[in-house]
Parts: structure tokens; sequence; C-alpha cells
């Protein structure tokens, strides 16, 4: 590898954070940047079609697998980014700002700069809203394109009109702070491309800067410290000397690589044989996630394709549970495209659509723990689903509303499952969901921010530096303490610019 020795700054995945550190970083010409990409760092156009999620097709050579645990006994399979803008070029193009309440969360323990307030800035200057391009609330000129999808769509104004019958509001604008409703999805996609951050950050004239080192194919193994402080990274082509090492991997591989780094509970550490760097409980301790359901429907007569996106509608609205005035903690996706057309198959037109229905309270319940000391084992990974009834009781209730939905919609339609027997019975219900469970993959929390004392304690500060070993960060949705109300893609984003503005102000 020809690469800068040591490099100033080496940052690990050239994801939805990783990409905009390394861009962010490299606007300094005095500082040598090494990006390090396990996938490839070219993306075949067919992929940005906004239309399909190629993260949604097993097997597809730009995604890496981990089997994990839902629930006991429903395993699962997670599929992940590995190409450079990592999972914004496989998702869907979901693009909605987390919630002020979940800044607000995230700010109290020990970290002020994740306030809503003082991230609003950051959050306007990576995008240019194409939608309100004027205003204090969004960004007018920074490098994610941002526009919300159509509901001219027939499904999708059926969705409109279905949700306004039941009397939900409208919600124009989901990254602004108003009250929770239905309304269209912002997303990163505009004229139908989907804009990772690899293709919005990483232009061509920026990968050309002297000082920035992008290698795709290479797969970070280990971090490597001396005394406390990192010294490079190891990989299967040898070591990149470092005097900086920011991971941005995802928040599987971040918490991966630390515990293979010797930093994360000591007695698990121990019993695999790994050196121990730092003891630091909370790695792998207590992810969260969003339980999702998929249900489908069967419109009458054939609607015809999406234009733009695949994206319809969404709704969101508040369980039972939640505080009046609430974030929403329930979600109603909407897909203008058959599941077996996103997920691959051969469809015929006219097939089922459907809606992707999430309970998207913030629960850190998961753990994730290594098999072994071998980094080509995956970790074991079980989202400890279901644990609590209230769980499956707002789930239960946003199957019900999605079915009250359908129902409402003026066009001739038929939802596929639960039954209508099914959906008035708590007890039949409970088991339709946990047979038919999935998630919505937005894992946060792995490796989270706070500080390193405390009931729940921290393994890096909000900036993002791991505590005890100088010279290493976390900038991937790892640092969440928890999920928030809303998919995180927007969020880790954010995080790459937060922790590349904390970067450049310590060296200013």
């Amino acid at each position: 590898m020809d690469v800068p020795e040591p490099a100033d700054v080496v940052v690990i995945g050239a994801g939805a954070a990783g990409a905009v550190l390394a861009a962010r970083l490299s606007e300094d010409p005095g500082r040598s940047v090494v990006l390090l990409e396990a996938g490839a760092v070219e993306i075949a156009p067919e992929m940005l079609d906004a239309r399909g999620v190629p993260g949604a097709q097993p097997g597809h050579p730009a995604t890496v697998s981990y089997p994990v645990t839902l629930t006991p006994g429903r395993d699962w399979h997670v599929l992940r980014g590995r190409i450079l803008g990592g999972s914004t070029t496989v998702n869907g193009g979901y693009f909605i700002r987390a919630r002020p309440e979940d800044f607000t969360r995230w700010s109290q323990p020990g970290n002020p700069a994740w306030t809503y307030d003082r991230v609003l800035p950051l959050l306007r200057r990576l995008e240019s809203d194409l939608d309100h391009p004027t205003g204090d609330l969004h960004g007018h000129d920074g490098p994610m394109p941002i526009r919300r999808s159509s509901l001219e769509h027939p499904a999708a104004a059926a969705f409109r009109r279905g949700a306004e019958a039941l009397g939900f509001p409208w919600e124009p604008d989901k990254n602004g702070p108003g009250r929770p409703g239905f309304g269209p999805v912002p997303g990163n996609v505009d004229s139908g491309i989907r804009y990772n951050t690899g293709l919005a950050y990483l232009s061509a004239d920026v990968r050309a800067r002297p000082h920035l080192t992008v290698i795709g194919g290479c797969r970070a193994t280990r971090i490597r410290t001396e005394r406390g402080r990192v010294t490079g990274v190891v990989t299967p082509y040898g070591v990149v000397a470092a005097r900086a090492v920011v991971l941005s991997a995802g928040a599987f591989a971040t918490a991966q690589l630390l515990l293979l780094s010797g930093i994360g509970p000591r007695a698990d550490l121990e019993r695999l044989g790994i050196p121990v760097v730092r003891d630091a409980p909370a790695v792998g301790a207590r992810f969260s996630d969003h339980p999702q359901l998929v249900l489908q429907w069967q419109p009458r007569d054939d609607l015809g394709p999406p234009d733009g996106s695949w994206l319809g509608g969404c709704l969101h609205l508040n369980s039972s549970a939640a505080a009046v005035g609430g974030p929403g903690d329930l979600e109603v996706l909407q897909s203008l495209t058959p599941m077996a057309t996103l997920t691959g198959a051969t469809a015929q037109p006219g097939g089922p659509l459907a809606f992707l229905v999430a309970d998207q309270t913030p629960s850190p319940i998961g753990t994730l723990r290594l098999r072994s000391a071998d980094p080509d084992q995956v970790p074991v990974i079980d989202y400890g689903y279901l644990q609590s009834p209230a769980s499956l009781g707002r789930l239960r209730e946003a199957v019900r509303v999605t079915a009250e939905i359908v129902a409402s919609m003026p066009m001739p339609g038929q939802l596929l499952g639960p039954s209508p027997a099914t959906l008035r019975d708590d007890q039949h219900l409970d088991n339709w969901i946990r047979s038919h469970l999935g998630t919505a993959q937005h894992t946060c929390g792995t490796a989270p921010m706070g500080p390193p004392d405390g009931p729940a304690p921290g393994v890096a500060d909000q900036y993002g530096r791991v505590h005890g070993v100088t010279g290493l960060r976390i900038a991937d949705t790892a640092l969440l303490p928890d999920a928030p109300h809303r998919g995180p893609a927007a969020t880790a984003v954010l995080i790459g610019e937060l922790i590349a503005d904390a970067i450049r102000l310590e060296e200013a």
C-alpha cells in the first residue's frame, strides 16, 4: 500500500460518517488522511437507482451479512453496506433527522455538544434541501441533496387519504420539529438518484487531493496501540501507521474492532486470550435498533411503478404509552414497489405492495460479543427483541392502525395478513408478530458516548474520543447511546460532521 508514514489520520470505513470525515479533514492540505474501505470504492451506476434497495437483496456483493438472533428461535440476517458510501449506498434513501427529543436525551449524560440547538448548524451544513431553498431550519449549499417523496402515485395518495380519514395530522416536513403525523419522506434522492455519502462528499476532485489516500478492498482487523496510544491499523496487507485513528466502520464492525483490539469487557477479552488495552464494559453491552414488520396489501388494480423513489408516504404516531405530543414512537412507512422486487426476486406487475411498520422507541437491549479472537469470525449478536410486554403492545397498536388505514383508503385493496380474526385477538396477534418479526437495521449504541463512570458508563466522550486510549475515536452510530425515534442515516452523516469539526478545532 502506498500511504504516508505515518498518516496524520486513518479513517476506517468510507460509509455514512467515514466518507464525511475523510472529505472534511482533507480540506486542510497540511493533514494527511488515509481512508480504508473494506469494500469497493467504485459504484456501478445501476446501484444509484432510488427505486431499488440493494441492501434488501440477499447476497448482494456490496453488502456484508451478519447472522443475528432477534428473539429466541427467531434468527435473521442483517445486511450492511460494504462499499464506498457504506449503507447510504445500499439503503432506501430515507433521510429523516432525529427528533429534538432524541438530542435532548443524548446530551443529558455529559454530552452538551449534542443539544438540538448546537447540532442544528451542522444539520444545515450537510444538506441542500431542494424543497426548502430558504429559511433557517434547512441547509441550502451542503453536499447532500434532500428531496421529499412525491405523493402523486395512486398508492401514496390513497395512504394520505386513509390517514386523513383516521384523523392523523398532516406533517409536511419531517425534518422539522413539528407534530408527528402523515407526510412525505425526506430522502437523499434527486431525479431518481440516491446520493450516498461517497457520491456527495468524495467527488473526483476531492479524491484527487494529494494528501488524501482512499484504499478499497482493505479491511482493518485490529487497532495497534503502544502504552495506551494508537500507533496504526493492522490490515491483511500490512500495518498502516497513524498518529490518530477514527473508527467509522459501522455499529457492528466498529464494536468488533474495538474488542479485537483489546478494548471491551475485561472478562470477555481475557477468556478469548486478547490482551486488555482498556476495560470498557459498555462495548457491545446494550445496543438498540427498531423491530419491524412487513404488512403486505394487494390493490385490485395495477397501480404502476414509482417515478423517482420506492418510498411513498410515512406516518408517525404516538403509541398509547407515549406522552401526548411526543416524538411519534410508531412508524408506518410505505413502499411503492412490491417487496419481491425490492429483495431481488422477479415480480410480476401488479404485485402486492407493503407497509413497513416499526416500533421506534429507543430500547438499548441488544448485545454483541466476540465468538473468537479471529477477525473472520462474525460476532454473536442478539437483539433481545420483545422482551418487554410494552414492545409487543406498541407493535400490536401499529399493526392495527395499518390495517385501519388500508380499510380507509379510497381504493379497492386487501390486507394480506394478519387476518381480521387475528387482528381482533391480542394473543393471536402477538403470535403473528413473533413469527413475522424483522428489524429495520438501525443499529446504534454498540460503543456509546458518555462519561466513563456512572450507572451507564460510556466508551467514548461526546467527540468520539475513546476513554483511556489516546488518538482513537469513534464516529458512527455505535457512538449514539441509543437509536433515535427515526431512521439514523441523517444522524450518521451528522456524526461525521460533528467529529470532523471537533478534530479541526482541537488542532487549530
